[in-house]
């Protein structure tokens, strides 16, 4: 903001009148709560806001946006701290933590969200009336954020990408109106919004979202020894072939710290796991995983029948902030070439890898067949994603981790497809690639969506889709 070149008084005045004007709380360095309202769930995150607003409607959020226009001050988003992209140093931190509502309507199987609820809310209701939302591998992330960056659960294959399933976003735009966006109001902008750019042409206040009929899944873990890694990916590849949309999968290397939170049988040791959701018949999704146990006998077998309910189960994310580092790419193929480069960078042999996780997973199907025209989102026709995680609790481990990472990738090239999942991206990468995540027309038409709703680029701490003016 121009704080720094106006008077202390005069933005002092200018703080008590926006405190004034809202039901939330306003905070600025010094303040009690600040640190931990600018504190990101990835710890690696360091931000220093000008200004952080946690708001407790879509009115406060009203206010906070005319505050920044007045103020000179870009605009960054926050619920539950999940996906930072860029330090919201300097701007205006809005938080949406504190606006939970959830209302599910059972008879037009659908709920509508607030903006800081997480899915385990979301996912709560639906199941006490016999549905599901697309949510993700955790139920601990937000609704809105996830969704926002496309969402790829463990009923995509089947139902598709959660921004596929949004009906009706409510959202502030950069000049500070409440509008609604659906496929018959403001509908390029619910085509922006549809595409994966996160919160790049307004905040989402709220937004009503499809439920679908799903109670019981079969799902979970086959575990095997890092040593049969090359022979178990070989054989996913065959499996995931012809697999019915219904089956959602992913395959796993899996480095596995030595804490006891990790079953002794696995801990400090590394492990390649076959992991997936089955929205189906439970007695066929038993059938499907019937050939591995015939193959060969894994160290464990996780999968069972489950209410949709304990979906978390399948990949069990941790819950408690952390530093980390991710990155990933959309895959075209898994060559027998890949494989090597997947297990020669991903499974730590005496520390020889920073990874925790090297996870492919599974598309196509109801996410290939979404219409390209409903919304911006890219790269449908690729038939796998990469996600790469792993622990960054210094600077010197995320330089390696980046180092490490930007190895493995260059060696897969030739398996991927030059797309990016900004699900999968953080940091600066997730801003410098924004522009991957899309087809060119897409994108171009992206540009121009943004510079009709945001010409001054206020919203510019997400994922980096700039004015059209601007190129």
């Amino acid at each position: 903001m121009d704080m720094l070149r106006t008077s202390s008084a005069s933005v002092r005045v200018a703080l008590d009148s926006l405190q004034a004007n809202i039901q939330g709380t306003v905070l600025v360095q010094g303040d009690a709560h600040y640190d931990d309202a600018r504190r990101a769930w990835n710890l690696a995150v360091d931000q220093h806001p000008a200004v952080i607003v946690v708001a407790t409607s879509a009115t406060d959020i009203v206010k906070a946006v005319r505050f920044a226009r007045e103020e000179n001050l870009g605009i960054a988003i926050q619920s539950t701290g999940h996906g930072v992209v860029r330090p919201a140093n300097g701007g205006l931190l809005i938080i949406t933590s504190r606006m939970t509502n959830v209302h599910v309507d059972p008879d037009a199987q659908t709920a509508w969200v607030e903006a800081g609820v997480k899915w385990g809310a979301v996912l709560d209701k639906a199941q006490a009336v016999g549905l599901a939302p697309l949510l993700g591998s955790s139920p601990d992330v937000g609704v809105v954020g996830y969704t926002l960056g496309g969402g790829m659960g463990w009923l995509a294959r089947k139902h598709g990408m959660a921004a596929d399933s949004v009906l009706v976003f409510e959202l502030v735009t950069a000049d500070g109106r409440l509008v609604r966006a659906s496929a018959s109001e403001n509908s390029d902008l619910y085509w922006a919004l549809r595409g994966g750019g996160g919160g790049s042409f307004g905040i989402v206040t709220g937004m009503e979202i499809q439920l679908y009929p799903v109670e019981t899944v079969y799902g979970g873990n086959l575990i095997y020894p890092a040593s049969m890694a090359k022979a178990v990916m070989m054989r996913y590849r065959d499996w995931i072939a012809n697999a019915p949309d219904e089956l959602t999968s992913a395959i796993v290397l899996m480095n596995f710290p030595p804490i006891p939170e990790v079953p002794e049988f696995l801990r400090g040791k590394s492990a390649v796991m076959i992991r997936g959701c089955y929205a189906g018949p439970v007695e066929e999704g038993e059938a499907l995983i019937q050939p591995w146990l015939d193959w060969q006998a894994p160290l464990a077998n996780m999968w069972r029948a489950m209410p949709f309910a304990e979906v978390a189960t399948i990949s069990n994310d941790p819950e408690d902030p952390m530093p980390t580092m991710a990155t990933g790419a959309w895959m075209r193929v898994l060559s027998d070439a890949a494989i090597d480069t997947l297990i020669e960078y991903g499974v730590s042999v005496d520390g020889s890898s920073p990874l925790v996780v090297t996870e492919i997973r599974h598309t196509g199907g109801a996410i290939a067949r979404g219409d390209k025209n409903a919304g911006a989102f890219g790269n449908r026709d690729a038939s796998l994603v990469l996600n790469l995680i792993g622990a960054t609790p210094t600077p010197e481990a995320r330089e390696r981790m980046e180092r490490h990472t930007q190895a493995m990738k260059d060696a897969l090239r030739p398996a991927m497809t030059g797309g990016v999942y900004l699900n999968f991206l953080d940091g600066a990468e997730a801003a410098d690639r924004t522009q991957d995540a899309y087809l060119p027309d897409s994108y171009r038409r992206l540009m121009a969506i943004k510079a009709s709703y945001d010409p001054e680029n206020l919203f510019r701490f997400g994922f980096n889709i700039p004015p059209a003016s601007d190129n």
